[in-house]
């Protein structure tokens, strides 16, 4: 196997990783952030780069991907919660919210916007979806070497202009920014959420060494961390870059969002063809993250649904997605945000507890109270997405440090774990071991 290879599905993964919530996060930090930019970016990369990037090494750890890390817990835990998150992360949210997102940013600016104009859309967006998924050994080379290149250079083309085109001063940081610049752009990028895509797209990483002849274990995983880097750099990259333009468009105006922020600064640069530029991007952006969950969905409902093979779940997937992506975004997004948010601590805890397993040897016990504990916090903050009436319990929750972080649900983990390995250690029974993809 070829240094390129490796390069290549490190470009592969990257594109994965960029749909359009990336374009737009970083651009409104930048916005947000002015003078306190850097260390704000700097807290942004180490959690919306480093924590995705860190599952995918742990998904190359073990043989069976999220299935195995969950199932830690308990194995039919395992398979439901695996299950939930291909769910959520497929048909049921980030498919049809992509390709929202592309008809918003590429189609809308020069139609009426019209449900028809949706319907039809997501029509011919769908089939693409389908056709460029038939082939999982073939993503490699149509997203890595031909469609990531291709959003490189237009993201290029935005970034470039930028420096010549925008003439905005960066001004001083909002309030959110002005404490601690560091930390809230920390908070920032885990609000990503990018890390529940990471359990899909590392099994994608995983199949594309295993295709091109890796097999043995530490060079699987060797090879795995080699195309992380090389994600991680295009993603940090291109997350400066754009955050960046969002900081020079302090002083053009007011805007909603970061889809507009980059609309506005499209237009300065660019006048009308602005609008295609970033319309390429977005749609470029939205069709591999697509593509990428599409075959992550694939492969894993194939080999545990009987009788359906590959191609039958990225039929049943599409059509899905392309039903659900016809009710419009925001109701797709009030329906999935109770989901992830209970779904996305438990995920970062079952990583975390992988590459600290060794230390407790690889005990059940600690995985189940550290989860446990986390799923009782996650069930209420899912809740209160949902607009359900919490008051009754509020004020105890309210008392968890990082709290007011997003983040309360850190110290229950901490002490489920805690009592797991003491129920172990009382217990004086033989501690669970399970063997990792190097050992």
């Amino acid at each position: 196997m070829k240094a390129r290879d490796t390069i290549f599905i490190g470009f592969t993964l990257f594109a994965l990783f960029f749909g359009a919530g990336n374009l737009i996060y970083p651009v409104s930090l930048g916005i947000e952030s002015g003078t306190s930019y850097f260390p704000a970016i700097f807290g942004f990369v180490i959690t919306g780069v480093g924590l995705p990037i860190v599952t995918v090494a742990a998904i190359s750890l073990v043989r069976n991907g999220a299935v195995q890390l969950a199932g830690r817990v308990h194995p039919m835990f395992g398979l439901l919660f695996t299950a939930m998150v291909y769910l959520v992360i497929g048909p049921f949210f980030a498919i049809p919210r992509a390709a929202n997102v592309a008809f918003e940013t590429g189609v809308v600016p020069f139609t009426n916007g019209k449900s028809l104009t949706l319907f039809i859309f997501t029509v011919l967006f769908f089939v693409l979806v389908y056709w460029l998924s038939r082939n999982p050994s073939k993503l490699v080379d149509r997203v890595g070497q031909i469609l990531t290149p291709t959003l490189f250079l237009a993201i290029l083309g935005l970034v470039i202009g930028s420096f010549f085109m925008l003439d905005g001063q960066i001004q001083p940081a909002g309030e959110k920014y002005q404490a601690q610049p560091f930390f809230t752009g920390f908070i920032e990028g885990y609000l990503t959420m990018d890390a529940i895509a990471s359990l899909a797209f590392g099994i994608i990483v995983v199949s594309s060494f295993r295709d091109r002849g890796v097999t043995d274990p530490k060079v699987l995983t060797r090879r795995t961390l080699k195309a992380g880097l090389v994600t991680a750099i295009g993603l940090t990259t291109v997350y400066v870059a754009i955050g960046w333009i969002g900081a020079r468009m302090a002083t053009e105006g007011s805007f909603d969002n970061g889809s507009a922020i980059l609309a506005g600064a499209a237009q300065i640069m660019y006048g009308d063809a602005g609008a295609l530029l970033l319309g390429v991007i977005v749609g470029l952006a939205c069709l591999t993250t697509c593509i990428g969950l599409t075959v992550a969905c694939g492969q894993f409902f194939s080999k545990r649904v009987s009788g359906m093979t590959y191609h039958h779940v990225i039929i049943v997937v599409t059509l899905i997605s392309f039903a659900i992506s016809n009710i419009g975004l925001n109701q797709i997004i009030a329906y999935s945000v109770p989901v992830l948010v209970f779904v996305y601590p438990i995920t970062i805890v079952l990583v975390a507890l992988t590459f600290m397993s060794p230390l407790f040897n690889h005990s059940t016990y600690v995985y189940r109270g550290a989860i446990l504990l986390t799923a009782v916090i996650g069930v209420y903050d899912g809740l209160v997405a949902f607009g359900a009436d919490v008051s009754s319990i509020e004020p105890f929750i309210s008392q968890l440090p990082l709290f007011e972080l997003n983040l309360s649900w850190v110290f229950p983990a901490i002490v489920g774990g805690i009592i797991g390995l003491m129920i172990d250690y009382f217990k004086g029974q033989p501690r669970h071991k399970e063997s990792f993809q190097n050992g």
